[in-house]
């Protein structure tokens, strides 16, 4: 019989979320604040069909800038059983969905491997992390997800301690993601869309653009010439940043063309920009419950 104690995610909380809540704020029982079409994803997962995203409430982090806060921080959301889970699935795919795209989806790992087994989609299954996954959560994966689309936060403790509460991210994270790799060691596209592989996203953030070097090192050390990243320019001071001024701003231009000069720098290939125009807050999806 399967352990009612939850240790699945890196924090070890050790609790019982069947009677009590855990670090990701949420109990056992799956709440999600949106699923729809989504359309603002890299173009390689987006493609223009949209992607079928699946925003679940709660979160293993706690990131002082986090745009998604009502429903990572604040856990808004409707909850919903297994069964409802798998249904949205198929009716995503209905809509014409690329993939079916699980959004901050750590917490919810065994739930929603229960939903795949009474109904895998015949679109591939995008897993939408921050990066903060067990490698047993990414083992318990192998077989069921297709891309992994996962963050590469920090390389700095002292930063992933100050702003998302994880001072071990970047130990968690980079073991992670080489069992990802593991997993999906080729990216496959058809059609200009990514149907099997990793995407390595990395936020760059005012003041730290060093840290960003650092990530990329490990990245091109690890994973070589032709990793998949995704540097995204799009930091918008949302949440509590305004209470740490050397990120309660926008992204600088020169930041930013640091960053991107550095991949270049380094011999990394296989990459993706944004226009900093995207740092807006209008890009943020509405949570209001549609197709819960």
């Amino acid at each position: 019989m399967e352990s009612e104690i939850c240790n699945l995610c890196p924090r070890k909380c050790n609790i019982n979320r069947n009677k009590n809540v855990g670090f990701c704020g949420v109990s056992n029982t799956v709440k999600i604040a949106r699923a729809g079409l989504h359309f603002w994803e890299e173009p390689i997962i987006s493609g223009e069909s949209g992607s079928g995203t699946i925003f679940f409430s709660g979160c293993n982090l706690k990131c002082v800038y986090c745009q998604n806060y009502e429903i990572s921080k604040q856990a808004f959301g409707k909850e919903i059983s297994v069964e409802r889970l798998a249904e949205i699935f198929k009716e995503l795919e209905n809509k014409g969905a690329n993939n079916i795209n699980l959004v901050t989806p750590s917490h919810y790992v065994t739930q929603i491997i229960e939903a795949l087994k009474i109904y895998k989609p015949k679109v591939p299954i995008v897993y939408n992390t921050s990066g903060y996954d067990s490698v047993e959560e990414i083992k318990m994966l192998e077989g069921w997800v297709d891309v992994y689309l996962t963050d590469l936060k920090y390389y700095s403790k002292e930063l992933s301690k100050k702003y998302s509460s994880a001072e071990n991210y970047f130990e968690v994270a980079t073991k992670a993601i080489l069992e990802m790799v593991k997993q999906q060691p080729k990216n496959i596209y058809e059609n200009g869309l990514l149907k099997k592989g990793v995407i390595i996203r990395h936020l760059v953030l005012p003041n730290n653009y060093k840290d960003s070097f650092e990530v990329l090192n490990w990245i091109k050390n690890n994973l070589g010439e032709n990793a998949l990243v995704s540097i995204m320019g799009q930091y918008t001071p949302c949440y509590n940043a305004k209470n740490f001024e050397e990120i309660n701003r926008k992204l600088k231009p020169i930041e930013y063309k640091l960053v991107l000069n550095y991949f270049q720098k380094i011999g990394l290939k296989n990459g993706f920009m944004q226009s900093l125009d995207s740092a807006d807050e209008s890009y943020i999806p509405p949570f209001n419950l549609e197709g819960v």
